[in-house]
């Protein structure tokens, strides 16, 4: 089970009530008011699950692996041996023999699709629990207890979901995928599968929420529920009270590892044309662009003076891709992709993801506050191998920082002002500080942090002495002066943050809403 860890509390209210008198304005009721809810329960809601789930536990299947890794003996420090035979003892056996091979496994779910034996669950389930591991076996077990060597017919990383097939004698009961788009917050779901090792447990819940972002990964867009999700229901199905499966219950947030009401599943009308694909084994497509993206948050926001929630930011486009050569520009901010809007709960890389490889589609964008649109081709999205290798994958961070910073008598008025204004001391990148910091590019302009000041928002966002500072506000910076024309005219248009590019060392560079400092009133 994936974990997104939260830290939960209580507020304890008491002591007193009050009581508020709403009147009616314009002519509006309350949502609730009697007649314009559906009644509760809704038809068909049963007033057991008894039904249900007798007739779906036998399609779902507990998933256990054997896995193996090898790893290294403690070697004996050397003179050790000697030290045994000269005191007469007897000298250890079998340190520093070679490789031991140790032993573990994952406990998961999942459900059959077809009578012939194939079945659905998370990779993760199914995956090497680390790098150097080996899945020696995947074992599935019916709910009758009969189990099966079950082999991987096709996996896809990027969305959590494998595939499995198993041979059997006998056609086997399975289930069929819903349509999950018709979901609505509030409908009844039910959840089989093993929790800790208790094969066929079954909950029930409602529909918490729709479109979540957990931020696991690229195309996070699951539902939320509170129907108990724990450690083993990985990969199990979630069903509608038609016994359909509208999700693969897959993560939870939890501070300790157990149920606290709020699971995740992957919708079904993402998971059906995967599986698909994985069935005829073939690699699931996705639509690509080729650019690097990262959200808005209110600095950056106020920053660029757009809306907060609408629409995500370019951090870098690969040269020469799709989006390059559609003229889309880092620094811009994407609103729509073929008229559909880019929010937290549906961002590019699911909306480009979704498109048909080959077309071309409108992007609305923003840039240096005006609107355009732009037409970009779809291209297959490379393997994340591919993608390493066309991004120039670098090292983590920068070397030694040096510290660029002069004496104050001997500061520039633009350094006094980014100093005051930012919190940095700045000094214009020389080839010599590029020498300094390792940057392979000798010839690379913007500004060098000496110094910050950690109550500073920019420390606090945490730029660091060494870091380069591109552009503000999209304005390259190749001089202080130039830094704090920028962050006087973000002051001239009633702004108080600007956004800084930062690159450190030889890793992409990043935008960073930072706020400013007030200014202090002239004496």
């Amino acid at each position: 089970m994936r974990y997104v860890y939260a830290v939960t509390g209580a507020i304890l209210l008491g002591g007193a009530a009050a009581t508020l008198t709403l009147n009616p304005v314009a002519a509006q009721v309350a949502q609730n008011e009697p007649g314009a809810v559906a009644a509760m329960p809704p038809a068909g809601a049963p007033m057991s699950f008894a039904n249900l789930a007798e007739r779906l536990q036998p399609a779902v299947v507990n998933i256990s692996t054997r896995q193996s890794v090898q790893i290294q003996q403690r070697q004996m420090p050397p003179g050790f041996e000697e030290f045994f035979r000269r005191f007469g003892g007897e000298v250890p056996q079998g340190e520093g023999q070679g490789p031991v091979t140790q032993r573990g496994g994952s406990l998961g779910s999942g459900f059959i699709i077809s009578a012939d034996g194939y079945i659905v669950t998370n990779n993760h389930v199914v995956a090497p629990a680390r790098p150097d591991a080996v899945v020696e076996q995947i074992t599935v077990t019916l709910a009758d207890r009969t189990e099966f060597e079950a082999e991987v017919v096709g996996r896809d990383a990027a969305s959590d979901i494998a595939v499995l097939k198993v041979n059997s004698p006998r056609p086997l009961p399975f289930v069929r995928f819903a349509d999950s788009t018709r979901l609505r917050v509030g409908d009844w779901v039910v959840a089989i599968g093993n929790p800790f090792g208790l094969g066929g447990t079954v909950t029930a819940g409602i529909v918490s929420a729709l479109h979540r972002n957990i931020n696991s990964g690229l195309y996070d867009r699951y539902i939320q529920t509170d129907a108990p999700i724990n450690m083993g229901n990985s990969g199990g199905p979630m069903f509608d009270l038609n016994g359909n499966v509208v999700g693969i219950n897959t993560a939870l947030i939890s501070p300790t590892g157990a149920n606290v009401g709020i699971g995740f599943a992957i919708p079904a009308e993402q998971v059906r044309p995967i599986v698909e694909s994985l069935r005829r084994g073939e690699r699931v497509r996705r639509g690509y662009i080729g650019v690097a993206m990262q959200d808005i948050g209110e600095a950056e926001a106020s920053a660029l003076g757009i809306d907060r929630n609408r629409g995500v930011l370019i951090r870098s486009v690969t040269p020469g891709g799709p989006a390059d050569r559609g003229g889309v520009q880092e620094g811009d901010v994407v609103v729509t992709v073929a008229g559909q809007p880019v929010t937290p709960d549906q961002t590019l890389a699911f909306l480009v993801a979704q498109q048909p490889i080959g077309t071309r589609i409108p992007l609305e964008i923003i840039r240096q506050g005006q609107r355009r649109n732009v037409s970009v081709a779809v291209a297959e999205r490379p393997t994340d191998e591919e993608l390493a290798r066309i991004n120039g994958a670098e090292d983590g961070g920068p070397a030694d920082a040096p510290d660029p910073t002069k004496p104050a008598e001997e500061q520039s008025a633009g350094q006094r002002s980014t100093r005051q204004s930012l919190g940095l001391t700045l000094q214009p990148l020389t080839p010599a500080l590029a020498r300094q910091l390792n940057l392979r590019d000798a010839n690379a302009r913007g500004l060098v942090v000496g110094s910050v000041d950690p109550s500073s928002d920019a420390g606090q966002k945490g730029v660091q002495a060494g870091d380069i500072i591109l552009s503000i506000n999209q304005v390259p910076t190749a001089t202080p002066e130039a830094a704090a024309a920028a962050v006087d005219a973000a002051r001239r248009a009633g702004r108080n943050s600007v956004l800084l590019r930062v690159r450190r060392g030889n890793t992409p560079a990043a935008y960073v809403g930072v706020e400013l400092t007030r200014a202090r009133p002239a004496r």
